[in-house]
C-alpha cells in the first residue's frame, strides 16, 4: 500500500521537476579555420634540364676523291692526328699509270713544239731577208701556236694525273680526333665514300635534343650550365643554335651551346645542361591548394566581405615543384584556400588570419 502511494506521488512531481529544468540548446557549427594566400603574380624563372654529349664545334668528313682498294689503314677510332697526317692509301698503280702516260704526252708535245719553234724562227730570218713569203711565216707561226698549245694541254693532264696520285693517300685537313671510320683494308672504296670522320681540336659543344615542348611560348635564357653526367666541374655554356626544324623520327629540337673557356671534358661524354627560360610574370599556387571541379583542376576562392568560400577552376600553366603555374581563372588580389580544403562547401564561412571581423 505504502509502495503505491510513493509511486504516485513521483509520478506527480516528475512533470513538474522537468518543467524547472533548464533548457539544452543545440550546438552552433563551429567556423572552420583554413591557411589562405593572397594571389599575385609575380616574376618567375623556371628551371629545365635535359641530357646531351660533348662534341666538337667543327668536324669534317674524309674520303678519297679518287676510286680504289685499299692497301692501308694508318689510325682508328680515338685517334688524335695533324694536319696533313696520312691516314689511308689505296692502291694507286692506276694513278700513276696515268701519270706516266701523261708525262709522256708532255714530252711528246714539248719536241713537236721546239720543232715548230725552229721552223718559225727559220722563216722568220728567210721573210727578213727576203727569201720567204709572208704566207710561210704566217703558217710557221700557226704550227707553233698550236704546238705550245699542246704543250700546255698535256702539261695540265701532267698536273691531273700527279693530283690525282697525290690523292691515293687519304690526309687529315687540321689537327684534330677521329670520332668514326666506315672502311677497312682491302675494301674497294668509291670516290667520295665516306672514311674518315675528323673532329677538330677547338671549341666544343654540348648538343642536346629537347622535346619540342620546351620551347612552345617560353624563351630560353642565354645563359646554361653543363656538367658532366660521370661528375666533374661544372661549364658555362651559351645557347649558339636552335634547330628550326624537328626531328620526325624523335620530335625532338636540336640545341646546340657553346662551352665556354678551353674545358677539359672528353668528345663525346655525356652531360647534363641546366638552364632557365627567361623571367616572366605569372601567377604560382601551393599544391595544397589545388582541388577538383568535374574532373578540372579548381581552387576555393574567399570572398574577404563574407568570409565565404566558392569554388573557381583554373587553367594549369605547367606543373612544378610543389607548386603549379595559373594560365587563367583566379586575379591578382583574390584569397585562396592554401590548405584545409578538403570538406569545404560552396559558401561555407571559414576563418583564416588577416580575415574581416
Amino acid at each position: 500500500m505504502r509502495r503505491a502511494s510513493a509511486a504516485a506521488l513521483f509520478a506527480f512531481f516528475l512533470p513538474a521537476l522537468a518543467a524547472c529544468s533548464p533548457r539544452e540548446d543545440p550546438p552552433a557549427n563551429a567556423v572552420r579555420f583554413v591557411e589562405t594566400v593572397v594571389v599575385a603574380a609575380e616574376p618567375v624563372s623556371e628551371a629545365i634540364s635535359t641530357t646531351g654529349e660533348i662534341k666538337a664545334r667543327v668536324q669534317s668528313d674524309l674520303s678519297f676523291r679518287v676510286s680504289g682498294r685499299i692497301t692501308d689503314r694508318l689510325v682508328d677510332v680515338g685517334d688524335h692526328v695533324k694536319a696533313g697526317q696520312v691516314l689511308a692509301r689505296i692502291d694507286n698503280q692506276e694513278q700513276t699509270a696515268d701519270l706516266q702516260v701523261a708525262m709522256a704526252s708532255l714530252l711528246s708535245a714539248e719536241a713537236q713544239q721546239t720543232q715548230a719553234q725552229r721552223a718559225f724562227d727559220r722563216q722568220d730570218s728567210l721573210f727578213k731577208a727576203s727569201f720567204s713569203t709572208r704566207a710561210a711565216l704566217d703558217s710557221a707561226k700557226e704550227t707553233l701556236l698550236r704546238a705550245t698549245a699542246t704543250v700546255e694541254s698535256a702539261q695540265a693532264a701532267v698536273d691531273t694525273a700527279r693530283d690525282a696520285l697525290d690523292q691515293a693517300d687519304l690526309q687529315a685537313d687540321a689537327d684534330g680526333v677521329i670520332t668514326a671510320r666506315s672502311v677497312e683494308v682491302g675494301q674497294v672504296a668509291q670516290a667520295a665514300q665516306l672514311v674518315f670522320t675528323l673532329a677538330h681540336d677547338g671549341p666544343r659543344d654540348a648538343v642536346l635534343s629537347a622535346d619540342e615542348t620546351v620551347l612552345l611560348g617560353r624563351e630560353l635564357d642565354n645563359e646554361v650550365e653543363v656538367r658532366p653526367i660521370a661528375g666533374g666541374a661544372a661549364m658555362k655554356a651559351k645557347v649558339r643554335e636552335v634547330s628550326p626544324t624537328i626531328d620526325k623520327s624523335t620530335g625532338t629540337v636540336r640545341i646546340k651551346l657553346g662551352l665556354e673557356g678551353d674545358p677539359d671534358v672528353r668528345l663525346g661524354s655525356p652531360v647534363i645542361a641546366i638552364g632557365h627560360y627567361k623571367p616572366m610574370n605569372m601567377i604560382e599556387l601551393p599544391w595544397s591548394s589545388m582541388t577538383s571541379d568535374a574532373g578540372q583542376p579548381a581552387v576555393w576562392v574567399v570572398d574577404p566581405k563574407t568570409n565565404a568560400v566558392s569554388i573557381r577552376p583554373v587553367e594549369v600553366m605547367n606543373y612544378g615543384r610543389g607548386k603549379f603555374a595559373v594560365r587563367s581563372g583566379v586575379k591578382p588580389g583574390e584569397i585562396v584556400v592554401a590548405s584545409g580544403s578538403k570538406f569545404l562547401s560552396a559558401g561555407e564561412i571559414v576563418a583564416f588570419d588577416g580575415a574581416a571581423k
